[in-house]
């Protein structure tokens, strides 16, 4: 079948308007025009293809980006040992200083205390001292002897440290630990601790720190009256 692109509408009648004539044209692809087209003369449609638009390359610069940036950890603040440096375990060493077997020798500088023997050997304990403002030197003597002693912060202890209780029950919790042996009329004492890593340290007011299996130790190879010498 062929169809004219044009056709000549009917004269119009007196009065009216002829309507304009109707073209037709052969790219239209509406449906009922198709139905209209003999069978096998349909043309196939090209797929649309839709055209890629290119994305412009954007440089970047030779640096890192936030994300990229590798994390920089801050070094972690070393928290203090609460093991006791092996120096300062028990151990037993020559002596050949002038001091009678039976007395205590402490020596604050190397943080040592001696137990001299009667072979020429000495017991060595590691301890903790005063801290700077606190340091002493003498001779004294054990004049009491205490197991898990009850502990009575001095007025001037108090007066630093208004935190301390006037007075603690002996046990466990207590800075003076297992053992006590008190010196002379002082207020120094070579005591136990429940801070064992403080050993080798100056930490202390003025007293002579012990790890309380090492002051348990002591306690039962001395006496009172024992001479003990502080230096």
């Amino acid at each position: 079948m062929i169809l004219s692109t044009s056709f000549v509408a009917p004269s119009a009648s007196a009065g009216q308007v002829a309507p304009p004539p109707l073209v037709l044209s052969p790219n239209l692809t509406e449906p009922w025009l198709l139905q209209l087209q003999p069978r096998g003369t349909r043309r196939a449609t090209a797929p649309v293809q839709r055209r890629q638009v290119q994305q412009p390359q954007v440089r970047r610069a030779n640096w890192w980006s936030p994300r990229q940036q590798p994390v920089r950890q801050q070094p972690r603040k070393q928290r203090p040992s609460r093991q006791v440096a092996p120096q300062f375990l028990p151990t037993v060493v020559d002596y050949h200083g002038k001091h009678k077997p039976g007395t205590i020798v402490i020596d604050t500088n190397a943080r040592y205390l001696y137990l001299v023997q009667n072979d020429g050997t000495a017991r060595r304990y590691g301890v903790g001292v005063g801290k700077p403002g606190f340091e002493w030197a003498g001779t004294h003597k054990i004049t009491r002897k205490a197991e898990w002693p009850d502990w009575r912060p001095p007025a001037a202890m108090r007066k630093r440290r208004p935190d301390l209780p006037v007075f603690m029950a002996g046990g466990p919790d207590n800075p003076l630990g297992a053992r006590a042996l008190y010196l002379g009329s002082t207020l120094y004492r070579i005591h136990g601790s429940n801070q064992p890593w403080t050993i080798g340290h100056a930490v202390s007011s003025g007293c002579i720190r012990m790890r309380n299996e090492d002051v348990m130790d002591l306690y039962e190879r001395v006496r009172v009256g024992t001479r003990v010498i502080v230096m």
